[in-house]
């Protein structure tokens, strides 16, 4: 059990690192497009690759005589739980987009990442209390993420920019125990699929309602879009839908906020920034987080629809 255990939280761990990288890539993109253009681009474009990997397993399945992983029975499933995902997928990630561009790169990463103490937080409120002893690493990843992005830095005096990644974290933490929800359930690129295809059509009708998008400045942001589409979207999310199957959600949280320490480190392989040694120390206790958190757990936790009544997923 804490074999596959450590394999899914390795999926997570390669997420955060994609999703580490996109950092700087919205950052780009936000001197180019708005938010909902942005969000809008990225997303079909991740519908595009995530349809176009689905063509070729459905190929494969009927050369090979497999059954589809998603029934017609499950369809009217994938179709909720990606609606529900992509709600707050898209809430999230505009708000992030929007606020990725007015605050440091160390601040918004360190915000954004507090979904690592939402959700067991909001796991407790949905009836699923997590095992006592993920607190203590739960704690050591806070500090962590300190060191990495606040210390010795501005204080958390907050910015209505900052605010907005404040809700960004929460929105993430909601989504991020939906999945936990679904993901037992349901293929992974499928639910993956029906998210990006709700985030997209949301995204899509928020640019026309509050921007007006230009091609020459999408084509600017180009490079930008297609990294956050196919890598960040359409690869690192179905990585988290994959890798959450049957994993605690706070080990995922933990696993997943490890993209503070990846975008730390591609700013220092990338553009020359460097980590002075309390950001290191940072990055250490991050990583040992993870571990700890993985070897603390080795039951399987209870599946995440398995709630009191009060809890509606």
């Amino acid at each position: 059990m804490k074999v596959r255990q450590v394999e899914k939280t390795a999926l997570l761990v390669l997420g955060a690192l994609i999703w580490g990288m996109a950092f700087a890539a919205q950052s780009v993109g936000s001197g180019y497009v708005g938010a909902y253009t942005f969000l809008a681009c990225r997303s079909w474009l991740a519908c595009i690759f995530l349809t176009g990997l689905l063509l070729v397993r459905r190929r494969l399945a009927a050369v090979r005589k497999v059954r589809p992983a998603v029934t017609p029975a499950s369809r009217g499933t994938a179709v909720r739980g990606g609606i529900f995902c992509g709600i707050f997928l898209f809430a999230a990630s505009a708000a992030q987009q929007m606020a990725v561009g007015e605050v440091s790169t160390a601040k918004a990463s360190f915000l954004t990442a507090l979904y690592v103490v939402l959700v067991p937080l909001c796991g407790i409120v949905l009836g699923r209390r997590p095992d006592r002893r993920i607190w203590l690493w739960v704690a050591v990843s806070v500090a962590g993420l300190y060191l990495l992005c606040m210390a010795g830095r501005d204080t958390l005096s907050l910015s209505v920019s900052e605010l907005k990644l404040l809700l960004c974290a929460l929105l993430f933490a909601v989504q991020i125990l939906l999945v936990g929800h679904y993901s037992p359930k349901l293929d992974g690129v499928t639910l993956s699929l029906y998210q990006f295809l709700t985030t997209s059509v949301l995204s899509t009708v928020f640019m026309f309602l509050f921007e007006q998008p230009q091609w020459d400045q999408i084509l600017g942001a180009g490079v930008a879009i297609l990294y956050c589409g196919i890598l960040s979207s359409g690869v690192g999310y179905t990585l988290q839908i994959i890798g959450q199957r049957g994993l605690d959600p706070t080990i995922a949280s933990l696993a997943m906020c490890l993209e503070s320490v990846f975008g730390a480190l591609a700013g220092w392989a990338l553009l020359g920034q460097k980590l002075t040694p309390i950001e290191l120390t940072g990055c250490l206790l991050m990583f040992a987080a993870i571990v700890g958190s993985t070897l603390a757990t080795g039951k399987s936790p209870e599946p995440a629809g398995q709630v009191s009544a009060s809890g509606k997923q």
